[in-house]
């Protein structure tokens, strides 16, 4: 079985986000950027796959800058076989994450996507369903669990109520949530192995895909300043406070 991961190039989580004066959008200049969290998550469960037997090779993708070749190196050291950086500056929308990814699964033939649910920039939870339309495979978003049941992936999915196992026959789309595994730190000799494994670098027109943005940024804010506690004295003036203040 042979698995496309694709992996995006983000603001760290631990950094704290700061908007631009002209809040036109995130201040990028001098911030500390790694891979997804959820993307980290894929690219350890599609490692697990192969170490299991289940899947023969692993294939990232990433769409972005040149420095998101960094973020490619080190899924290369978690494991996976080789890389494919569709070289661009601009910003690439779902839709168009989408579509490029469509472009190479078409190359690549895989028999599963494995993807983040959601990047933590934009927060869209998009790209894996619109993927799944136009390849027109079957999907199994937020897994929690996967199985692999002859011909066929079970999918056990985090929803309102609990958990739901489908069973998508292959190829498919799988997106993945935070509970499916935790992620390992590459070793030093593997992340010196990731240094000799082959990345190619395409750019959106060698697959006939038009970037532009159909979306416009309207403006970007800070969310508002939390107000301080207060300490009460006892439950009654607890009650008293909230029924004033509307919350009960």
């Amino acid at each position: 079985m042979k698995v496309l991961v694709p992996v995006k190039r983000v603001i760290d989580y631990n950094v704290k986000v700061r908007v631009k004066p002209d809040q036109t959008g995130v201040d990028l200049a001098n911030v500390k950027m790694s891979m997804n969290p959820f993307d980290e998550i894929s690219v350890e469960e599609a490692v697990r796959l192969k170490e299991a037997g289940t899947a023969t090779e692993i294939v990232v993708v990433s769409i972005g800058p040149q420095q998101a070749q960094e973020t490619l190196r080190t899924a290369l050291a978690m494991g996976a076989d080789r890389g494919i950086l569709i070289k661009t500056d601009a910003a690439a929308e779902p839709l168009a994450v989408a579509k490029l990814l469509a472009k190479v699964v078409a190359d690549e033939k895989p028999d599963l996507v494995l993807a983040g649910k959601q990047a933590i920039d934009d927060d869209s939870n998009q790209t894996g369903q619109m993927l799944a339309a136009l390849l027109d495979w079957p999907q199994g978003t937020f897994a929690y669990k996967l199985e692999k049941d002859g011909g066929a992936l079970k999918v056990t999915r985090e929803v309102d109520g609990g958990l739901q196992t489908v069973k998508l026959t292959l190829p498919a789309v799988v997106t993945v949530d935070l509970r499916l595994n935790e992620p390992r730190y590459a070793s030093l000799p593997n992340i010196m192995k990731a240094k000799k494994k082959e990345i190619a670098e395409k750019s959106p027109a060698d697959y006939g895909v038009d970037i532009a943005p159909r979306l416009s940024v309207v403006k970007v804010t800070e969310p508002p300043a939390r107000g301080g506690g207060i300490k009460v004295e006892d439950v009654a003036t607890l009650v008293s406070k909230l029924k004033s203040a509307g919350a009960i």
